[in-house]
């Protein structure tokens, strides 16, 4: 695949070409650079969890309101959220109104802090799953041996909606990996972003 470029003439990955902003400036911005802070690694997770069946545009455009409710995804105010909070976001349109899903993303929060407890951050424990650096992306991919063990690993530890193609695109947003196409102007960039993180948590989870 190459970078399709949009009137502004910058080359970008394919699904970000079109007219709408919000994606462009997601894709320049955000995907796929590394993130490590526990919140903000939570905040990948969940939403992505959200997202399922849904478009991602929607979830973008819904995300300072999540962010609100979900007091930024600090996984403390989060974990302690209870069943009250559940019906209160039940309510709001201004989120996903998902029982299953919010649920899930208080639930995970507990679990997230048993892991931050055993490795130290969230970043300790995710980023180990990253595949090594590799060329550009061959072609469209949904699932790999690496989103796929993180799966089964956070379903061991009591995690929901955290499925091996859920997965994958939360390493895809964090950074585990590059997807940016080919010819992409921000590939680059990510790349150089990306190969100290991966230095800094070592080898990949078998």
């Amino acid at each position: 695949m190459s970078g399709a470029a949009v009137p502004d003439g910058v080359p970008r990955c394919s699904w970000a070409a079109g007219g709408d902003e919000v994606y462009r400036r997601y894709h320049d911005e955000e995907w796929g650079r590394p993130v490590t802070g526990d919140a903000a690694l939570f905040e990948r997770l969940a939403l992505e969890g959200f997202q399922a069946g849904l478009s991602w545009a929607t979830i973008l455009r819904k995300r300072d309101r999540f962010r609100e409710v979900f007091h930024g995804f600090d996984l403390e105010r989060v974990a302690a959220m209870g069943p009250d909070d559940v019906e209160r976001l039940l309510g709001d349109p201004g989120i996903v109104r998902h029982r299953g899903k919010i649920t899930s993303a208080i639930g995970n929060a507990r679990r997230a802090l048993e892991i931050v407890e055993e490795f130290g951050s969230l970043a300790g424990y995710l980023w180990p799953f990253a595949p090594p650096p590799a060329g550009p992306p061959a072609g469209f991919v949904a699932v790999t041996p690496e989103s796929t063990a993180l799966s089964r690993d956070l379903k061991r530890r009591g995690w929901t909606f955290v499925g091996p193609t859920t997965m994958y695109a939360a390493m895809q947003a964090v950074g585990m990996v590059n997807d940016h196409e080919a010819g992409c102007s921000v590939r680059p960039a990510v790349e150089a972003q990306r190969l100290p993180v991966l230095a800094r948590y070592g080898t990949p989870a078998p």
